[in-house]
């Protein structure tokens, strides 16, 4: 009982009222004793009356406390009873002790007492121990769940209105597209007018059957180009068919020489309209930036990738080469000076391509520094022979220096990446506004966004082979060292395993172009010797494989060796030339302590696609990753990511 209640005489003013009262009793009965006897007789009785007031207040007042508290037990009993809200007790081994009747109802039972509470609740079984809030399927409903660990409770609440409603506003949701056919000029060149009209038509329709039979809005902006409207229902229902019109436009026009392909950007989860346009062209440009032939979805946040089994289509004309080439001149010469940059753990391309853009400035008459963050094994042999030459040598610098000498004027141009993370100096990219980005691998989430030109083209065997275009059209007098063009054609032969793989008409115009220049095979073959050492390396390497899906190759190396990138890459490689084997894994341990993996292919599996779910990325044949975790760890992981590639739409094309 509050004390308030019991002691509510505060300044205890009645007390003082009856001492004042027989004080003056006090003093009429020194006058007259009669009159004083009275009044104490008064004074008295009052006192009686007021003792009996009080104790008559107390009694009543514990007699209402003790009806309202069984009121409200009442009350509690019969809201807990009542209660649209269900709630579980449970203990440490997750059975539950207690529960409403709402509980009851609910799983269709009298009483669940002492039974598992993942006998009834099998979603709550990987959830974590803290304070949360769930969505939970039971039969027909759908249930809020809130957690309270601590108190090894929860509170149960029927949303099933509220998450078909908001289902439905989610499905109703607008997604843009864009579709285009990728290579129209180059599969339609040498075709008389009659011809390319029904390749066309043959295309356009299977293009609107494919639209009609899910439902989605097309029209045709342009010769190549198709706008489509969808909600988001129909757009998880092309992602389920993983968009089977790329195969079935290939398929149908696979009697020609060069093969009609499609690129489609979609985008979903903006609010505004044209947000929505601009985030499908960006998808759209992403899919032609990977080689076209494929599909790029973002919602929201989320961005996956559909199709990409055919290699690039290798442009038949030089016009954007010149265009880039001439744009690239204007910068130079707008710029106080160049700072050139490949990736980190620089390769034979990445250095040649720097070499080839170094030679573009001086033309130009430009200062120009390649940025080197250190040499490693895959250049060693390479950077003793730059060495030798002073000319060329003076003209690298440390990451450090870079950022010295960079200012807001000066160009940087990146080769051979496009990720900010992978360049040999992120940090040099923020001092400067300016960027060039010249690369052949196909495009990645990760983009320098803000670059000033961009040249990528997935067809390309190698930068070093768009650098060398390029440097045909900055000065038609341009006159290449021996060793500058030396180092350009190692680089494509590097990449193209000796004009092996991923090689086109325009890579043996290069190669013959750096040829006519002086470029010294012989030093080239040199270069590209390995020791004995090195050999009996990857064959410690390569007695661990095992074949998997009949045709891949799988290398895992011991876990207590640690191995150069370019000594996993070229197991890869080594791999790949057995019978049988058309696509090669190499995993091992690098010298800096995490996991590397080197993906290669014959073209038949899309191994960038592979190494992407992973973390890394590359080219349709040629992809890596890195990673942080173990051995063991990593394998799963791979043999997981190719299981569900396997399941989605199958390894091999």
């Amino acid at each position: 009982m509050p004390k308030f209640l019991l002691k509510r005489w505060h300044g205890q003013h009645i007390v003082w009222m009856f001492v004042l009262l027989i004080v003056l009793t006090a003093i009429i009965y020194m006058f007259k004793w009669w009159l004083g006897l009275t009044a104490f007789l008064l004074c008295g009785a009052m006192a009686y009356f007021t003792l009996q007031a009080e104790t008559a207040f107390r009694k009543e007042l514990n007699t209402y406390v003790g009806t309202i508290t069984h009121r409200v037990k009442k009350a509690g009993n019969e809201v807990m009873s009542g209660l649209p809200i269900g709630i579980i007790l449970y203990n440490e081994e997750k059975r539950i002790e207690w529960h409403n009747p709402f509980i009851a109802k609910m799983l269709g039972q009298d009483s669940v007492i002492g039974e598992s509470l993942f006998d009834y609740f099998p979603d709550l079984k990987n959830k974590k121990d803290k304070a949360e809030t769930l969505e939970l399927k039971v039969g027909q409903f759908i249930y809020q769940v809130l957690s309270k660990p601590e108190e090894r409770l929860l509170y149960l609440r029927e949303i099933t209105e509220q998450a078909l409603l908001a289902k439905k506003y989610e499905d109703s949701k607008t997604a843009i597209g864009i579709v285009m056919m990728d290579n129209l000029e180059e599969a339609t060149q040498g075709l008389d007018d009659q011809t390319r009209s029904l390749l066309l038509a043959k295309v356009t329709g299977e293009i609107t059957e494919w639209a009609q039979k899910n439902q989605l809005y097309l029209r045709r902006t342009s010769s190549d180009r198709f706008l489509i409207l969808m909600d988001q229902k129909a757009l998880r229902q092309l992602e389920q068919t993983r968009f089977e019109l790329l195969d079935d436009v290939r398929d149908l026009t696979i009697e020609n020489k060069l093969p009609l392909t499609l690129s489609i950007g979609i985008a979903s989860g903006a609010e505004q309209l044209t947000e929505l346009g601009q985030m499908a062209q960006m998808g759209l440009d992403m899919s032609l930036g990977r080689g076209g032939d494929q599909v790029t979805v973002k919602v929201g946040q989320r961005l996956s990738f559909y199709g990409g089994r055919t290699n690039a289509v290798e442009k038949r004309t030089r016009v954007r080469a010149r265009v880039i080439s001439h744009a690239l001149r204007d910068l130079m010469k707008d710029s106080d000076k160049v700072i050139i940059m490949g990736h980190r753990f620089a390769d034979m391309d990445s250095i040649g391509a720097a070499i080839g853009v170094l030679k573009a400035v001086q033309v130009v008459g430009k200062e120009g520094y390649i940025v080197l963050e250190g040499v490693n094994p895959a250049i060693q042999k390479v950077m003793e022979t730059i060495s030798a030459d002073e000319r060329l040598h003076r003209w690298f610098i440390t990451p450090e220096q870079g950022m010295a000498i960079t200012t807001q004027r000066s160009l940087a141009v990146v080769v051979d990446t496009h990720k900010a993370s992978m360049v040999a100096e992120p940090k040099l990219l923020q001092l400067t506004h300016r960027v060039v980005v010249v690369d052949h691998h196909r495009r990645s989430e990760e983009f320098i966004h803000d670059a000033t030109l961009v040249y990528m083209e997935p067809y390309a065997s190698s930068t070093c082979e768009l650098v060398t275009e390029l440097l045909q059209y900055i000065n038609e007098k341009l006159s290449m060292e021996v060793l500058e063009a030396t180092m350009l054609l190692a680089g494509i032969v590097v990449d193209t395993k000796s004009f092996s793989l991923r090689t086109g008409a325009r890579t043996f115009e290069a190669a013959s172009y750096l040829r006519r220049n002086g470029a010294d095979s012989a030093l080239i073959q040199k270069l590209l010797k390995e020791d004995l050492d090195s050999y009996i390396e990857r064959s410690e390497i390569i007695k661990h494989t095992e074949t998997i899906y009949e045709h891949v190759a799988l290398a895992v190396a011991e876990p207590s060796r640690k191995y150069s990138q370019l000594m996993i890459a070229q197991v890869a490689d080594t791999l790949l030339n057995m019978t049988n084997i058309m696509a090669s894994f190499v995993i091992a341990e690098r010298p800096d302590g995490l996991i590397g993996i080197s993906a290669r292919s014959l073209g038949q599996m899309n191994v960038q696609v592979v190494m992407e779910r992973l973390g890394g990325g590359g080219h349709l044949t040629n992809a890596a990753t890195q990673t942080d975790c173990s051995l063991e760890e990593a394998t799963k992981r791979l043999k997981q990511v190719l299981a569900d590639i396997q399941e989605e739409e199958g390894l091999f094309e």
